[in-house]
């Protein structure tokens, strides 16, 4: 289709659009089309879906709004973006929970068949917003008909009016792609492959998708079109990934350079389902995943793929984390390498299953039984999930450990542009087994290398008998012992193997001077926030540098040495100060926090806020 048209062309450096409406609208489909569009127009881009927690909350109320905002750009972006550019509001439910993210002078499209008596009562407003005149005064107000032009775009198929309104969302696309100057053939292309099995609802979409083009090339009321050119990204070819794929992709990875089977015990949960839904499909990867009927099961089984030799995995969110504690005492008292996933969530207990925090570090850290450390790494974007999925391996091989691995539901279902590396420049694990032994020599399940990692012998291997559980081990032996001083012993030399785990990660960077007057130490889905309030600060002339922190436990051999060269330390995290709390009790240094329990990830500009308070107090 042509995108030439008589109306003036704006050129932009970025933007930012948010698709709301109900969770059957059809909004993530929208965003994430508009999102792989964008990607492929060269943008950089970054996105955050909204979810309900509800699987079908009733029609037209603020408890089912589902949302999708993508930040698309012309330079490095970091973070979906603080507010909202253009906002499609597809009901009253969706624009009176969103409305208040829409800049000033903001683009507001709104579907006004759907303001009607009860759309309005079930969102609470006393009079129609779209008629009472009150948001023409601070927004580019476009009352669009979308049930009604949708239904006369699909007329002559054959379809029910309720599957003709399911293709509102395209004409909804449509609109937006033509006011941001997209391309509709990816999504033509989506549609073909999508429903081609269903020819009248694939030219339903099609109709609808390129009516709403067609709309916004033709009405006067839509006077201006905008531009976002190609951003400059280092060379080589790009695809969108969302975080919980670039995890799989990554676990995969490492298994295969390791010549190892890859097995992950898992029972579904949100927001990490998604890891054992894309691991599924990748039997052909020799991959063995199983879906178990409880959490206890999984970890557990994912134990005795460790023990057999394998690469086990096992993936939950914060309340399935909590029923494999007891298990997770197992995998550190047998001292068998595997990775523990923790994709966190909105908490305690069931929480806000559908929305970010950051608030699991204690449960990583602390939350077993008895003296039960284990190193902690936290990949920081979705992209970033490809190479701490790798990360996450090779700790726990080198080290024979269990190894926590903390994402959270912004990653995870976030996404971005990811350069696709070559295969050959990626890190190898290689994976070594106990060797059987001869002349009569005896097996000693735990004597130790340099690292004070213990051999890994596969079950069947002759003369490698041992026994493996719970029960503490006497060392070197591995006999079942109660001795007291052996007890002691085994627990000071299970910490120590995880401290000794700083000799072999990289030393902390920093981003910004080496020292100066304000840190700014972030670790998880904060990262891309912190970068950008920071680098807005450094452009400034400010003296404040950016910490971002993978290893949690150890911490990196240079880390207390960059927390003292600075005059003030600004720890912002998405809970109550854990990370702040961690750091206070092991190095006595004044530090302050900048905390959020919300469901929602730092707006860049809370976080330049209050640098500008730390520098200004």
């Amino acid at each position: 289709m042509s995108t030439a048209t008589e109306k003036p062309r704006q050129q932009l450096d970025e933007a930012t659009v948010r698709f709301c409406g109900d969770s059957g609208d059809g909004m993530q489909l929208a965003g994430t089309q508009f999102t792989n569009t964008s990607a492929l127009a060269g943008n950089d881009v970054a996105t955050f879906p909204d979810f309900p927690a509800e699987i079908r909350a009733p029609r037209g109320t603020k408890a089912g709004v589902s949302g999708f905002q993508i930040h698309f750009s012309s330079r490095d972006i970091y973070t979906p973006g603080d507010t909202v550019d253009a906002l499609v509001a597809m009901n009253p439910a969706a624009l009176i929970t969103n409305i208040g993210d829409l800049r000033d002078g903001g683009i507001l499209v709104c579907n006004e068949s759907a303001f009607d008596k009860k759309g309005l009562e079930q969102a609470g407003y006393a009079s129609n917003p779209l008629e009472d005149g009150s948001l023409e005064q601070s927004y580019k107000l476009h009352k669009v008909d979308m049930t009604k032009l949708t239904r006369l775009a699909v007329e002559g198929l054959g379809l029910s009016q309720k599957e003709a309104d399911r293709c509102r969302n395209f004409f909804a696309m449509g609109l937006v792609f033509w006011l941001y100057d997209r391309s509709l053939d990816p999504t033509l292309r989506f549609i073909d492959a999508k429903f081609g099995k269903n020819p009248d609802v694939a030219e339903a979409n099609r109709r609808a998708l390129k009516a709403g083009y067609n709309y916004g090339e033709t009405v006067e009321a839509i006077s201006t079109q905008y531009h976002v050119g190609k951003a400059d990204l280092t060379p080589g070819t790009y695809r969108n990934i969302m975080g919980n794929t670039a995890l799989a992709w990554g676990l995969v990875t490492a298994a295969h350079l390791s010549k190892r089977r890859l097995f992950l015990g898992a029972y579904p949960i949100t927001p990490a389902s998604d890891i054992l839904h894309e691991l599924a499909k990748l039997k052909n990867f020799d991959v063995l995943t199983f879906q178990a009927e409880d959490e206890i099961a999984a970890v557990t089984a994912t134990i005795g793929a460790s023990f057999a030799g394998e690469m086990a995995v096992t993936a939950s969110s914060g309340p399935g984390i909590a029923l494999k504690g007891e298990a997770l005492g197992l995998a550190v008292m047998t001292e068998l390498p595997m990775i523990v996933i923790n994709v966190q969530r909105g908490g305690p207990s069931t929480g806000l299953p559908t929305k970010t925090e950051q608030a699991d570090l204690f449960q990583a850290m602390y939350g077993r039984n008895g003296e039960c450390p284990m190193p902690v790494i936290a990949a920081s974007s979705p992209a970033d999930c490809f190479e701490v999925a790798q990360e996450a391996w090779r700790i726990a091989v080198e080290h024979m450990i269990p190894v926590f691995l903390l994402t959270d539901g912004y990653i995870a279902n976030g996404s971005e542009p990811w350069r696709i590396p070559d295969v050959g420049s990626l890190p190898r694990t290689e994976v070594k087994y106990a060797e059987p032994l001869s002349n009569g020599d005896v097996f000693h399940p735990y004597e130790r290398n340099e690292r004070l990692a213990r051999p890994w012998a596969r079950p069947g291997t002759p003369t490698l008998m041992h026994r493996v559980g719970g029960l503490e081990k006497q060392d070197i032996t591995g006999n079942v012992s109660y001795d007291p001083a052996n007890h002691q012993h085994m627990i000071e030399t299970r910490a120590r193997k995880v401290e000794l785990i700083a000799d072999h990660i990289p030393l902390q960077e920093v981003d910004g001077p080496e020292s100066g007057d304000l840190l700014v130490v972030s670790w998880g889905g904060p990262y891309g926030s912190c970068a950008t309030a920071v680098h807005t600060a450094l452009a400034a002339g400010k003296s404040v540098a950016h910490c971002h922190l993978r290893y949690l436990n150890p911490f990196p051999k240079n880390f207390e040495q960059i927390l003292r060269s600075y005059k003030k330390v600004l720890v912002p995290e998405l809970n109550c100060g854990q990370l702040l709390t961690i750091l206070r009790s092991k190095f006595d240094i004044p530090l302050v926090g900048l905390n959020k329990v919300q469901g929602k990830p730092f707006q860049v500009g809370e976080i330049l806020d209050r640098i500008h308070a730390e520098l200004e107090g």
